[in-house]
C-alpha cells in the first residue's frame, strides 16, 4: 500500500468531478483493497457484505435488524453477513452467500469493490467487511428467522456529531452509537459496535470527509491505524 494513499484519496475526491459518484466511490475504495494479505491469520473467519447504493444522487447503506429468534444478538443492527462456511472458498464467497441468505440478495447483482482490513470481534472472529455497490431497485426479501428488518440510510449518518455518542473502550478505543429514526418503517434504529465502527470508516474513505467527533484511528492515515489494532488484537487472541 503505497505511502500517499491519503494525499492520492484527497486528490481523486477533488479532481474526478466528472466521474460518477459511483465511479469515483470505486475508484477511491480499490485502493484500500487488502486482497489475501491476511489469509496467514489462524482465527476463525466470517464476512460482512457493506452493500451501497446510490439514492437520490447520494451513497446510502443496506442494513439488517437480527431476528429475535436467534441465539446470540438479537434486535441488533448489522451488516448481511456470518461465519465462515466448509464451502466458501473465499471471504467474498462467504459474505454473497450469507446476504443471499438473509435478505434474498442475488450474488449476479453485487459489484464487488474491495475487502478492507479485517477486524477481530469480541469472540475472537476475524470479520473481513466486504464492500459492494448492489442496485437502488434491489427489493430486500429477509429470511424471518434470521431478519427482522432491513432499512438503508445516508452514509454521511456516520460522520455527523448529531444521532452520534460513544463511550471509550481499553486501549484508547471508542464504543461509537449512532440512532436513526426510519421515517417509512416508522421505527428508531440504534447501530453500534463493529456495525458502527465499520460504518464510519467507509462513509470516511468512501466520502472523502472527516468524521465530526472524536474516532479512534489516524485521520492522516488510516490504513495504517486499522493493522496496527488488526495485529495488536490479534497477538493477544485466543489462538
Amino acid at each position: 500500500m503505497p505511502a500517499s494513499r491519503v494525499s492520492l484519496n484527497s486528490r481523486l475526491h477533488s479532481e474526478e468531478e466528472g466521474l460518477s459518484i459511483k465511479e469515483k466511490t470505486k475508484h477511491v475504495l480499490k485502493m484500500y483493497d487488502v486482497g489475501s494479505k491476511y489469509s496467514d491469520l489462524t482465527l476463525p473467519r466470517a464476512s460482512v457484505l457493506v452493500p451501497l447504493l446510490i439514492k437520490n444522487e447520494e451513497l446510502h447503506v443496506l442494513l439488517t435488524v437480527r431476528s429475535m429468534k436467534l441465539l446470540s444478538s438479537r434486535g441488533e443492527v448489522c451488516f448481511p453477513g456470518g461465519k465462515q462456511d466448509m464451502r466458501d472458498r473465499s471471504e467474498i464467497e462467504t459474505a454473497l452467500r450469507e446476504a443471499q441468505e438473509e435478505i434474498g440478495l442475488p450474488p449476479a447483482q453485487v459489484e464487488v469493490i474491495c475487502k478492507l482490513v479485517p477486524i477481530i470481534n469480541k469472540d475472537d472472529i476475524l470479520v473481513t467487511p466486504v464492500v459492494a455497490f448492489i442496485g437502488d431497485t434491489f427489493n430486500p426479501q429477509p429470511n424471518a428467522d434470521e431478519v427482522s428488518d432491513v432499512f438503508i440510510l445516508p452514509l454521511y449518518h456516520f460522520l455527523k456529531s448529531e444521532d452520534h455518542s460513544s463511550t471509550p473502550l481499553d486501549a484508547g478505543m471508542l464504543l461509537h452509537f449512532f440512532t436513526f429514526k426510519d421515517r417509512q418503517l416508522n421505527k428508531s434504529f440504534t447501530i453500534w459496535g463493529l456495525t458502527a465502527q465499520i460504518c464510519i470508516i467507509v462513509a470516511f474513505l468512501a466520502l472523502g470527509q472527516n468524521p465530526l467527533f472524536k474516532v479512534d484511528f489516524d485521520i492522516d492515515d488510516p490504513f495504517a491505524s486499522m493493522v496496527k489494532y488488526l495485529m495488536a488484537k490479534y497477538a493477544t487472541s485466543k489462538l
